[in-house]
């Protein structure tokens, strides 16, 4: 650290978070203009005075062709697999890069029920490292996971709207820890301060506002008392079994669509559409329920909770987490922004019960649901909390109690491994990976 390479790369860092953060703004606007156009604009375009009921259907299944063809015929296979978790081990080589933005462009884009935080980690991470390797062809290993590490951290951090909840993310689902957390956390932070910036700047320029995950305009949060905290023991378990049960189900399914790709995601699409249609049908609500990540739908569920019976809570989770499992079985993305939504569901349903507020039962749903996809319970907290605004520090008791239940209960109802792993030193998450 004391090195004068390590300041040229903290000036480096500073670089590649504004570029980023800027490449991650244009990947979000895309995304949402995808949704608007093929949702919105192209009914219209028809000559429809509102999409008829079946309109889901095209999109999904030419999102289930074109991730097909990018995973079986580009390199890279599309990115990860979202069913296995969230993964950041590893250096994303430059010619798998466009593979991995069609697939996410494609399934994010059309209406699959996964979020962008997984991509932009792998993008952000590959672009860096491409760049250090163009500007300096002789960067050892260690030297370029630093800076893929700091370029994962600029992307997702201008996602979350906060540069802290993305370095607690990456920290957690990383492995970091020991000497090599003070080496990589502050190019990290830097990259991801200076993208920031970057990110609100391009937003006020293009009018459409900043990323933030804070909801303004929801009721007024008491202070836990004991029935609260017997709900939040409820909560977490309830959370346990909705998450295993959707991981088990999405690793079951993609074992089947890894053998015929090309048939089965369209397949995958058309069910995840067939979903949305459904629950339209049986509410009059919206698709935007069903489909896409719930990240813009989580603000409008809260706020207008009223507005949603208690069988209309119940389809809605029902028809989101099997158009989730499908999703994390079939498309690219991340888990993230899905979680949170059915947790938030799970939380207003239940709020009808003596005892339960709604803002906090939503609080403790997102909360428990985030640590049973992602299995990271500090970021699964400020996930939650930071929802709440000021009113977060109230129910982040509560909060903390429903994710360590669920994080326990996960741990039970997950079999081992059939053989215990070797052993790596904390550095190996940022080491490893292709030359």
């Amino acid at each position: 650290m004391r090195s004068r390479g390590y300041l040229v790369l903290l000036l480096l860092a500073a670089v590649l978070g504004a570029v980023l953060s800027a490449g991650a703004w244009g990947f979000l606007q895309a995304v949402s203009h995808l949704q608007t156009v093929l949702y919105t604009d192209l009914p219209k375009a028809l000559g429809f005075t509102r999409p008829p009921a079946w309109w889901p259907l095209p999109p999904l299944a030419l999102a289930g062709v074109l991730v097909g063809a990018a995973v079986r015929y580009l390199p890279g296979t599309g990115g990860h697999e979202p069913a296995e978790g969230l993964k950041t081990a590893g250096v994303t080589v430059a010619a798998d890069l466009p593979g991995i933005l069609l697939a996410a462009l494609a399934s994010l884009g059309f209406g699959a029920v996964l979020g962008p935080e997984a991509p932009l980690i792998t993008l952000g991470g590959g672009l860096a490292v491409y760049a250090v390797r163009l500007i300096q062809p002789g960067a050892d290993a260690r030297t370029q996971a630093v800076v893929g590490a700091a370029g994962s951290f600029a992307a997702v951090s201008a996602l979350l709207g906060s540069p802290l909840l993305g370095a607690f993310l990456l920290m957690e689902a990383s492995g970091l820890g020991g000497p090599m957390l003070g080496i990589v956390l502050l190019p990290g932070l830097l990259a991801a301060g200076v993208g920031d910036l970057v990110f609100i700047g391009l937003g006020s320029l293009a009018g459409v506002g900043t990323v933030t995950l804070s909801i303004p305009g929801l009721p007024a949060v008491r202070h836990p008392d004991v029935a609260q905290f017997g709900w939040a023991l409820v909560i977490g378990c309830g959370a346990a079994l909705l998450g295993t049960g959707v991981h088990r189900l999405a690793l079951l399914a993609q074992r089947q669509v890894n053998r015929r790709r090309a048939l089965l995601t369209p397949l995958a699409g058309l069910c995840v559409a067939g979903l949305a249609i459904g629950y339209a049908e049986g509410t009059g609500k919206p698709w935007s329920d069903v489909l896409f990540s719930g990240q813009s739908s989580l603000p409008q569920l809260l706020l207008h909770n009223p507005d949603y019976t208690v069988g209309a809570l119940t389809l809605l989770l029902a028809c989101k987490w099997l158009a989730y499992g499908a999703s994390l079985a079939a498309f690219r993305g991340g888990p993230i922004f899905p979680a949170m939504f059915l947790g938030a569901v799970g939380g207003i349903a239940l709020a009808h019960l003596p005892g339960l507020p709604v803002v906090a039962g939503a609080a403790m749903g997102i909360g428990a649901m985030s640590v049973a996809m992602l299995r990271l319970p500090m970021t699964s907290v400020l996930l939650a909390t930071l929802l709440l605004g000021q009113d977060g520090l109230t129910v982040m008791p509560l909060v903390i109690v429903a994710v360590v239940v669920c994080q326990v209960m996960c741990s039970r109802l997950t079999p081992p491994p059939a053989t215990a792993p070797t052993t790596a030193p904390a550095s190996a998450p940022l080491d490893g990976g292709r030359p």
